[in-house]
This record gives structure tokens, C-alpha cells and sequence, in this order.
């Protein structure tokens, strides 16, 4: 008897019930990050010919769909995320002192520190400046917002990490203000795009804040490797972030076992047989299945708070985008 094996949906797939949108989405980015200056125009377009998945104007669409067609201010509020999105990745290639991104050069490798610095500057420039011109000032509300969120996250991020004195309550603090912040925001313009239903407006933004709480974490959980993705890479532990798996185990942790691992992450952490011995310690303590158990729970949570919407082909696309956030392998 033969088993037919149902071939797994990829994201394109997925999201095909707004793929008309985001084409559109795509023309008013590339007219948002044009310039007059030539270097600028240059980099500008390397970016936008390289954009990653694009997430999260995906989600301000769907959002948006969800209550409503689509308008202009749904695409208008798509590009303020992107752009918003797009410069905190510029910084953060700086601040990391990362060549790559996407597996391309990165800003920073290609024209150096000062000039990404500046190309960040103008690219969140750009978002506030688009959201004004348009008179969209719920919008610029909720990009201002997650702009300062991402600020006091990153920032609270690098005070623990002097100290390595994170615990679970303040690692949630961190990724609440890093990520899932500007998806809430994402989330709560698209609706707010279309509706001026307060209810609404909040729901679709704890649904994002569901979201990139579980987006987070996933991305946490790939720096120990799986089977599935490969080599362990252990970037967070060389950068000293202390993440959900790594602080379950710690907790949990003999004295002196919790300090010789917190010793060998201040000062042998850019050794690669001392992170791969904080690796082994997480995976033999438990700490990838809870993180795993955390990152279905901000689902199931972001569930059903989905489920508050109407039932539609939008929604249940939704509902496989949120799926793949958690099961993806890169």
C-alpha cells in the first residue's frame, strides 16, 4: 500500500491570500527609501534587493484584512514597519560588528561603521516623516512607541549582560521591548487601518505581542542547534545574552556548577570549547524543552486572541503564518 506523503507549505504558500498586497506594499517601500543623494540612492537599493521574509508588513496586512479591505494607509503603515524594521537591523549589524545579514554583506561591512550608522538614522527618519506626510498620526503613536521599546529593551539587554544577573521575569522585559514590540505595533496599524474599533485595535496588538514573544524565543532556541538546523552556533552566549534555555538551567543549577558556567561566559566566552560546554549544559539541563514548552504557550495564547476575529481564508492563513513563526528551521 503506498503512503501518500503531503508535501509541507512554504511560506510563500502561506501567505499567497495577500500576495497581490504585498506587491504593492513592495513598490510604496522602494518609493520610501529613494534619494536624491547617489550613495544614499546606492545603498537604499541594495537594501530593498535584498529584503528578507518581511514579516512584519505581512502581518500589518493581514491584520489589516482581517477587519477590512485593504487601503492606502494599510500600505502606508506596512512601510513605516519595514522601514522602522530595517533600520534597527542597520544599528544592530554596527553594534554587533556583524559582516553579514541575510547571508549577504552587511551595510556596515560594505560602507563601514559611520556610514550605516547614518543610512539607520535616515531609514527611521523616513518611517516618522512617511507617517506625517500621510497625516497618519495613529500610526507615528505606534511607531514612536516601539521605537522606544526597542531602545530600552536593547539597552536593558546590555546592563544584564555587564552583570549576568538576568532572571526569567526581566529576560521577558527584554524581548517584550526588542521584538515583540514593533509586531505588536505592526499588528495594532494594520487593524487600525481599516477600523477605528478600539477592541479591535488592542486585540490585533496582543496578538502581535503573542506573536514576537514566541518569534523570540525561537530564534534564542537556534543558537544551542537541533538536529534539524545544524551546528550549534552559540553567537548569544559569545555576546554574553543571557536567553530563556540558558536561564532555566542556571536556575536549576548546584552552586558551583551555576558558577563555573556564568565564570566561563564572562571570561572564556570567545573560546569555541567553552561555549560548546555551555551548550551541553543547557541541552542536559532541560532548558531547550522549557524554552519550547514557553514558545507553544505565547502561541496557543496568540491563538486565541486570533480567534476573536472572524472566521475567513485571512484568518486561517494567519493562523499557518503564526505556525511556521514556531516550526521554522532558519
Amino acid at each position: 500500500m503506498l503512503t501518500l506523503l503531503k508535501k509541507k507549505k512554504s511560506l510563500k504558500d502561506i501567505t499567497a491570500p495577500i500576495a497581490s498586497e504585498m506587491k504593492v506594499f513592495d513598490e510604496y517601500f522602494k518609493k520610501s527609501i529613494a534619494s536624491r543623494i547617489p550613495l544614499l540612492d546606492k545603498i537604499t537599493y541594495y537594501i530593498a534587493s535584498r529584503k528578507g521574509k518581511q514579516m512584519r508588513p505581512m502581518f500589518v496586512i493581514f491584520c489589516g484584512k482581517l477587519c477590512g479591505p485593504v487601503n492606502k494607509s494599510t500600505y502606508i503603515a506596512a512601510t513605516c514597519v519595514e522601514l522602522g524594521h530595517t533600520s534597527t537591523l542597520v544599528h544592530d549589524d554596527v553594534i554587533d560588528d556583524s559582516n553579514e545579514r541575510r547571508g549577504f554583506f552587511s551595510i556596515k561591512a560594505l560602507w563601514k561603521n559611520r556610514i550605516a550608522v547614518l543610512v539607520g538614522d535616515y531609514l527611521v527618519s523616513r518611517c516618522f516623516l512617511v507617517a506625517i506626510r500621510n497625516k497618519e498620526y495613529q500610526l507615528l503613536d505606534f511607531m514612536a512607541t516601539a521605537t522606544e521599546q526597542i531602545m530600552e529593551g536593547e539597552l536593558l539587554q546590555m546592563e544584564k549582560a555587564r552583570r549576568l544577573d538576568i532572571d526569567e521575569a526581566i529576560y521577558y522585559e527584554v524581548i517584550k521591548g526588542k521584538t515583540a514590540s514593533l509586531i505588536a505595533s505592526a499588528c495594532a496599524a494594520g487593524t487600525a487601518s481599516v477600523t477605528k474599533d478600539e477592541a479591535s485595535i488592542e486585540n490585533a496588538r496582543l496578538l502581535g505581542e503573542k506573536i514576537g514573544m514566541a518569534f523570540q524565543i525561537k530564534d534564542d532556541l537556534f543558537d544551542f542547534g537541533t538536529d534539524d538546523v545544524g551546528k550549534p552556533v552559540g553567537n548569544d552566549i559569545k555576546e554574553k545574552k543571557m536567553t530563556l534555555p540558558l536561564i532555566f538551567a542556571l536556575e536549576r543549577a548546584p552552586r558551583g556548577t551555576k558558577k563555573k558556567i556564568i565564570n566561563i561566559i564572562k571570561k572564556n566566552n570567545n573560546q569555541p570549547e567553552k561555549v560548546a560546554e555551555v551548550i551541553d549544559f543547557v541541552k542536559g539541563s532541560g532548558g531547550l524543552e522549557y524554552a519550547t514548552e514557553v514558545m507553544y504557550r505565547y502561541r496557543s495564547e496568540a491563538f486565541e486572541i486570533l480567534d476573536r476575529f472572524p472566521d475567513s481564508e485571512v484568518r486561517t492563513a494567519l493562523r499557518a503564518v503564526i505556525t511556521y513563526v514556531t516550526e521554522r528551521k532558519k
